[in-house]
């Protein structure tokens, strides 16, 4: 039991650190962005989200499996590759780090009045339909690159963060390509930017369990389900 413990410990440790750099840095790099002028950019913003993920992959892949995401979390349940009793720690400490990073960028930079939130750009329904595609794609790549060839979950970390880069690159503009409720949750909060966050709490959770049924649609029967091969995940 104490060997339990000790490695649940170190799993959700994990999960806070690396939910920490990755709402630190994305949302950081949209924050030093606009008060500096633009000289992050875009590109630059979409390429820090994905980068920072693909790092955390695989600095932390082999130790809690660099979910870092409570929709992806409730995928590996939906797929039936986590365990139910680990949802629940996974997604506190998730959402635990998304807000420590939040309110270390608050005390940094007190002034802004958003700390990165994600925001629809037009009518909420359009950024939620497109929140669960770009999460539904994201669960399918997941669950693709993490089962199979030992060659293919080496390069999973590669696989993962040029996705979200590539999501946050052409969606971001809109929705602002969250496609994770704890990084969205966490600056919303802190900054207490609220009216529209039920869209990204929301349409990540259904586009990760739709991504579970599209893998399943290209895979052979059982990837998705016990004993299926798992490898580094964000």
């Amino acid at each position: 039991m104490r060997m339990f413990d000790h490695r649940l410990a170190k799993k959700l440790a994990a999960e806070l650190l690396g939910t920490f750099a990755l709402v630190f840095a994305g949302t950081g790099a949209i924050i030093i962005n606009d008060v500096s002028g633009g000289t992050v950019s875009h590109i630059g913003i979409g390429l820090t989200f994905g980068l920072v993920v693909l790092a955390m992959i695989y600095a932390i892949g082999d130790v809690s499996g660099a979910h870092l995401n409570p929709a992806v979390t409730l995928g590996f349940f939906a797929a039936r590759r986590f365990d139910v009793r680990m949802v629940a720690p996974y997604v506190l400490s998730q959402c635990a780090g998304a807000m420590l990073a939040s309110l270390t960028l608050r005390v940094m930079f007190p002034a802004h009045p958003t700390l990165g939130a994600t925001q629809p750009a037009g009518v909420a329904g359009q950024s939620f339909l497109l929140e669960v595609i770009l999460t539904l794609l994201l669960m399918f790549v997941i669950l693709n690159v993490s089962t199979g060839a030992k060659e293919k979950g080496v390069m999973a970390g590669v696989a993962v963060g040029a996705v979200i880069a590539l999501e946050a690159l052409f969606a971001g503009p809109v929705s602002g390509a969250s496609m994770n409720p704890a990084r969205s949750l966490a600056p919303a909060f802190v900054s207490m930017q609220l009216d529209n966050l039920w869209v990204y709490l929301t349409a990540p959770v259904i586009g990760a369990i739709v991504g579970v049924s599209a893998c399943r649609c290209v895979q052979e029967k059982g990837c998705c389900g016990p004993g299926a091969e798992t490898g580094v995940v964000t």
